[in-house]
């Protein structure tokens, strides 16, 4: 009796070992597909989510092997707060660490930031990343940081193609009206003073006309890559429109301006091939001397008088401004 006692009970034992053995299971695939639909998820929007421990610095990344996001595999960089710092950005580094710290020194309620890290090639990973404190030992010394960390880099790239087109001109990639406009004014706000050249292409119309847009496009970006090769780094240069470009300099000696405007015209002094074609084209650059209590329209007007000056006198050369007063 005793026995048929004990072997239903090893028996009922076993059915219920069995019964959690299946639960388990059950429990493993459910927990699994959930860990697969957060991990798709996150993925999706290149959101990974991270865990440190504070005492070690150590990192852990739960949905994505930690370094991929800038190249890197594991032993190539530690799992370790210290390999984080390390790929910071130069000139974000030490705003990042302090946004880091404040949080858990107490001062701040969460850390967020955007921010700039270094990729293994050599390029630049603009990330989202966000975290706050979840465990703290007994005497609230912070233990756990948890968070999440987002790939912002296209969005990024999207916006500052976005703020290049609307100061930029789409053909020459020089600056357009607008953005001159603004650096002529910001130049006057800092007290830097200097020249303004107008230039207009001598006989690009009928050259248009002959060859064809495409090929107008070619000789713009031509003059442009000239203009922009012969000015200098302190130059600021756009193009206005049509044929008609500006170059804003810090400088007011009429020597090295009209030494930089003779440069200009020497380029375009004997024909040149052009995608197979021979080309003559001159400049005519207006020359104007500003300063403080002038608007980039006013010397704009002064420069363009000076231009159509030199178209009189017969084209392909420079002049400065001159009242007439």
């Amino acid at each position: 009796m005793a026995s048929d006692t004990a072997a239903e009970h090893i028996k009922q034992l076993q059915a219920e070992i069995a019964q959690l053995k299946r639960e388990n299971a059950n429990l493993t695939a459910l927990n699994r597909r959930a860990e697969e639909k957060l991990f798709a998820a996150l993925d999706g929007n290149g959101l990974c989510l991270w865990e440190q421990h504070i005492p070690s610095g150590n990192l852990t990344i739960f949905n994505m092997r930690w370094g991929e996001l800038l190249g890197f595999s594991r032993e190539e960089l530690a799992a370790h707060i210290d390999s984080w710092k390390s790929k910071l950005h130069p000139e974000d580094k030490e705003w990042v660490i302090k946004a880091f710290e404040d949080h858990v020194n107490g001062k701040a309620d969460y850390y967020q930031v955007v921010h700039r890290m270094l990729h293994k090639d050599g390029s630049i990973t603009w990330v989202s990343d966000r975290g706050r404190i979840v465990e703290r030992l007994p005497d609230g010394t912070p233990l756990r940081m948890m968070g999440s960390h987002i790939d912002i880099t296209q969005e990024k790239r999207y916006e500052l193609d976005l703020s290049l087109l609307a100061h930029s001109d789409p053909l020459t990639n020089l600056m357009n009206r607008q953005a001159i406009a603004k650096a002529f004014d910001e130049s006057l706000q800092l007290g830097i003073y200097g020249a303004l050249l107008f230039i207009d292409l001598d006989g690009f119309k009928s050259l248009n006309d002959h060859y064809g847009h495409k090929f107008g496009d070619s000789l713009l970006m031509h003059v442009a890559h000239t203009l922009v090769s012969h000015s200098g780094e302190q130059a600021k240069i756009a193009r206005l429109g049509g044929d008609e470009f500006v170059i804003l300099l810090p400088s007011s000696e009429t020597e090295s301006l009209a030494m930089l405007a003779q440069s200009l015209l020497d380029v375009y002094r004997q024909k040149f091939l052009l995608e197979g074609c021979e080309v003559e084209i001159g400049l005519s650059i207006g020359i104007d001397i500003y300063g403080d209590g002038d608007s980039f329209a006013e010397s704009c007007d002064r420069a363009d008088a000076a231009m159509y000056r030199v178209k009189h006198q017969g084209k392909h050369g420079y002049c400065f401004y001159q009242s007439s007063k």
